[in-house]
This record gives C-alpha cells, structure tokens and sequence, in this order.
C-alpha cells in the first residue's frame, strides 16, 4: 500500500478556518483525514503540508512512526516550531485514521483499547460562539451568569470561561474585582456542583496570574488555565504552588522536550496538550506517558473542527490520565452538516461513548466544505489603556 496523495480542504469557520488534511492511498476507496487548524496561519500551513508530502507520496502510510520521523527530522529544520508541527499533526492524524481503517478498528484499540466506557465533556461559555466567549464585557457579570446556566441547561457538568480582563504586567484591585464578580455571578447561577474553569490566555504576568488565582481560590475552580506565558516555566511554578487550585497549561506547546521542562519545574497539574498543534497523535501518546510518570492529568486542548474532537477522544479513550474533553458546538451553525461521527453523546451530563467505527469513525463532507471557502480570518488585537499592545 502506497500514498499517492495528500490534499488540504480548506472550511472557513469564523474565527477560524479549518485545515483538514486528506491522505489517499493506492487502495480503492482507502484514505485518512486529519486536521491542522492554525488560526491566523492558514496559508503558512498549507503550504508546510504540501512541502512536507513532498517526503511521504510512494511511502507505506502504515509506517507511521517512520514516517512522523521522516516529517520531523528532514531536511535540517526539527519540526518543532508551530507552523510545521501543525502541519506534522494533520498528517499523522490522517496516517491513523487510515491504519485504523486498514486494519478495521477504532483508533483506541490500536493503542491497547479503551480504558474508560465514557468520557466527559465540556463546553466553552456561549458554545463557543466567539462574541459570547472572547468578547463578553469584562464587567458583564449578569451576562457571565445567564452563559453559565445556558451551559446548565444543555446538559454540561463543566465549562470554561474567559473571566479574567487583560492586563498590564501590574495593576491593582480593578482588574481583579472585574474577575471575582463574574466568577461569583456563575458560582451563583450554576450552584456549587458544577465545574467551573477560567482560562487566562496567558495574557497576566506571572505576578498578576498569582494575583488572580488567590482571589479565585474560593470558588473551587476545576482549573486555572494559562495564569501566564508558557515561556516563564517559572512563573507557571510559582503559581501552581502557591494555589491549591490546578493549573493548566500546554496548549502552546509544540513537542515533547518542551512538556519535559514543563513537568519538571512542576508548572501544572493538568496538561492542555494540543494534539492537532505537538505534532499529532504520536507525539501526543509520548507526552501523555511522560505526564503519567509525573502523575499530571491530560485534558487536550480543542477548540478546533470536528476532526480534531474525534481524535481527542479516541485518544482520551486510550489513556488512562485523560479527565475530560474540551469541545465547541455552536461557533458556526452548520458544524454537524460537515462531519459525520462514530461517538455518540448522551446529552445528560454531556458524556461520549466509544466510536465504533473503524480509524477515527468520522467522514466529511467534502460538498458541504465548499460552500464556506477561505476567507482571512477576523484579525484579533488587543491593546491595553494606553496602547501598548497587550495579549489577545
């Protein structure tokens, strides 16, 4: 069996496009999807995917790990910066999307099969709509309130929210009252059994993320995400051991030499590993055995399409310190035209169960992708008060 081509289709979503990644084979009727959404870098993606099958058109696509080693080492440059990683991770996605098609098993059972019956998800606040989550009015609390117990109401026992204003490396109570009022107002509507977690976007310093997370300390967040730049290790330390809060953090991490630094200075709890971003799903499955021997849960990173959320949970489902799934419904209201999936979820308490179908259990639909073809992405900015500019 051969690869005789690798194609890019292209869906713009909004806020983002998705880059889906189809690997056809010699074999009628025999090929793997992936997927490569990088927002803001889709042309550089593209291009890096086409430049990458350059190495693989003629190669046994079952030889994945050969492969992800022939896409990772050559020619000179390790593919470890954002761009080529990404482009590495829709490849390897597809490569075991079609293993598992060959050989007629979900993915999960090519990594030893499933060690759960059921995985838990959780929502972005508002469904992932980006007026709802990115750009909800920092003073908004009523609005954070009426989010949270929408995301009730559809059955999720978690969400994640963007409370936390952005900031200047210092800055006093303001800022912090902003976010212990809007954190308050979804403790209110939601109750104290539901989980709530706030993602930073590590825009705070790591003295502010320290600021923030003791002043969120008593509403029993699930996890305090991204408290500040993945850079500062340090400063990811610092914070996760002042709090008794987890931190978590990891999705703007690209290979595992980085994890490695990351877990060593213990600058988490929870590891955010983006599988369409580290390098895929093999790399994914070494990250996620150097978490297990530190004893740092899993829960991936996955705001993208649908190909991605299918390959976070076959892989959840594989691993035993995977905790939940992050996942985004309702960013554009055609999403369910464009895939059709294996899992099924049970809309009380928002749980999956297993795919059944073999490789990832997915298909698209390459028709309907056409109807939402590339279009540059909103450009996000973000300045502070006085113009400098800030973290988006």
């Amino acid at each position: 069996m051969k690869i005789v081509k690798i194609e890019t289709h292209v869906c713009n979503a909004k806020m983002r496009n998705w880059i889906f990644v189809k690997i056809i084979t010699d074999q009628p009727g025999l090929h793997g999807w992936g997927e490569a959404t990088l927002e803001w870098h889709t042309r550089g993606v593209v291009g890096a995917i086409e430049d990458l099958s350059q190495l693989l058109i003629g190669e046994d696509p079952t030889r994945i790990e050969y492969l992800w080693q022939m896409m990772y080492r050559q020619h000179f440059w390790h593919g470890n910066g954002i761009v080529r990683s990404t482009a590495i991770a829709g490849i390897d996605i597809a490569l075991w999307d079609i293993l598992g098609k060959f050989l007629g098993v979900p993915c999960s059972k090519l990594w030893g099969g499933p060690v759960r019956d059921h995985i838990r998800t959780y929502a972005h606040l508002g469904g992932g709509k980006m007026e709802d989550f990115y750009e909800t009015s920092d003073d908004d609390h009523k609005r954070f309130g009426e989010l949270a117990q929408e995301a009730v109401e559809k059955g999720y026992t978690a969400f994640k929210t963007m409370a936390v204003p952005s900031t200047l490396p210092i800055e006093g109570s303001r800022a912090i009252n902003y976010a212990v009022n809007n954190v308050a107002a979804m403790r209110e509507a939601v109750g104290e059994n539901i989980d709530i977690m706030v993602d930073c976007h590590a825009r705070p310093s790591p003295a502010m993320g320290l600021k923030f997370g003791k002043a969120l300390e008593p509403f029993n967040l699930y996890f305090y995400e991204e408290p500040c730049w993945p850079e500062s290790v340090e400063g990811l330390s610092m914070i996760n051991k002042a709090l008794t809060t987890p931190v978590a953090t990891g999705e703007r991490l690209t290979h595992l030499a980085q994890f490695k630094t990351l877990f060593e200075a213990r600058g988490c709890e929870i590891c955010q590993l983006d599988i369409t971003h580290c390098g895929g799903l093999s790399e994914a499955r070494r990250i996620a055995a150097l978490a297990e021997a530190h004893r740092i849960a899993l829960a991936p990173h996955n705001p993208q399409g649908p190909i991605s959320t299918a390959a976070s949970l076959e892989f959840g489902f594989s691993q035993p310190s995977y905790i939940i799934c992050e996942t985004v419904t309702e960013d554009v209201p055609w999403r369910k035209d464009i895939v059709t999936e294996g899992y099924t979820i049970e809309p009380k308490g928002q749980i999956v169960f297993p795919n059944t179908k073999p490789g990832l259990g997915i298909e698209i639909n390459e028709e309907e992708i056409k109807k939402y073809p590339f279009k540059q992405e909103l450009l996000q900015r973000a300045f502070n008060e006085d113009n400098s500019i800030g973290d988006w």
